[in-house]
């Protein structure tokens, strides 16, 4: 029996390592080729050519760029807490993949089909903000400091709008399960009832990555470079990777909470023809396009503006909006009871 059981454990350890493998393989490639497709995309607009030596259209660019920063001496400054230092950027990267774990590609396809995913992802996306405090803390550097302030205080005023907002989708499914908010899109996406909410959580998304326009932790006309100023060579080739995965990552959960997940646009032929996984990676990849997008046209915002617009503006309106949608779906007897799982 204990032998049975034991290759039973062996046999789910390694479906599980399976699982995430097939996850976290094709994201980190995915993170590595977005610094190249956002380099191009941005090249574009502004009537350049971006990268287009290394290979063929420049498409081993990113492998270029790894082996630069894997090559490079790592520079520890000598007042740095040299732990911490190492730490953040390590735990900055990690949380970013660990996040997946909860995020379905098709129906009934995560590694953790959990029953309270929402949180698990809000949970995750908190603890994003100590790899950077850590960072300007450890670096031992007034400009680090202060960018590391900066994105304490940035990211807490916006994760205030995101779970309201994301409250407000729960309102309407019922339940915290990730593969439930998917399904209840079945006839309409959520970003068309609930279009306000749609924009705050996607700006809200841009502050919560420090992507310009509020791209404030590492404001470089005024911090140099904000929390990784100190940092270098590979330490500093995951903090940029760690921003890439984040992105992802929003643009995942977007697509989740809005945009109906691996669900077609229409359940009609040719539609239901493309996997769910490829519709789930279209809609990642426009919300990506958007975030490199507003990039190319929009100027930095100064601080006072970053905490007006979260405080002033999208918190009340976000608060707001979540008192009326319950209060319509009470009034209207659409409040769910609970969700299937």
């Amino acid at each position: 029996m204990a032998h049975f059981f034991l290759h039973t454990l062996i046999g789910q350890v390694i479906l599980t390592v399976l699982e995430a493998l097939a996850v976290l393989v094709p994201l980190l490639l995915g993170v590595a080729y977005l610094t190249l497709g956002e380099r191009k995309v941005m090249a574009a607009m502004q009537l350049r050519k971006g990268p287009n030596v290394n290979g063929p259209f420049g498409v081993l660019q990113a492998f270029a760029d790894a082996i630069k920063m894997i090559t490079k001496e790592t520079v520890i400054p000598s007042g740095a807490n040299r732990f911490l230092f190492l730490f953040a950027p390590f735990l900055t990267f990690s949380l970013a993949m660990v996040a997946w774990a909860v995020i379905p590609t098709n129906n009934g396809w995560a590694i953790a089909n959990i029953n309270v995913g929402i949180l698990y992802l809000l949970a995750i996306s908190s603890l994003g903000v100590y790899g950077i405090l850590i960072a300007g803390w450890a670096s031992n550097s007034k400009y680090a400091f202060l960018g590391g302030l900066r994105s304490a205080a940035q990211m807490v005023s916006y994760e205030v709008s995101i779970g309201l907002v994301i409250v407000s989708v729960l309102l309407a499914v019922g339940s915290l399960n990730l593969n439930d908010i998917v399904l209840a899109q079945r006839h309409v996406w959520f970003c068309l009832p609930m279009f306000p909410m749609f924009i705050v959580f996607f700006i809200s998304a841009l502050a919560e990555t420090n992507r310009a326009p509020f791209d404030l932790p590492e404001g470089e006309s005024e911090l140099v470079a904000g929390f990784f100023v100190e940092y270098s060579a590979l330490a500093f080739g995951l903090f940029f990777l760690g921003e890439y995965a984040n992105m992802f990552l929003m643009s995942g959960m977007v697509s989740i909470l809005f945009l109906g997940g691996w669900l077609p646009p229409v359940g009609i032929a040719p539609f239901t023809w493309i996997p769910g996984p490829l519709w789930l990676i279209a809609k990642i990849l426009f919300c990506l396009f958007v975030f490199i997008w507003v990039r190319a046209t929009f100027p930095r915002y100064r601080y006072d503006q970053l905490m007006r617009l979260g405080w002033k503006v999208f918190l009340p309106f976000s608060l707001v909006w979540m008192v009326l949608t319950a209060g319509f779906l009470l009034a209207t007897g659409l409040l769910p009871q609970g969700g299937a799982s």
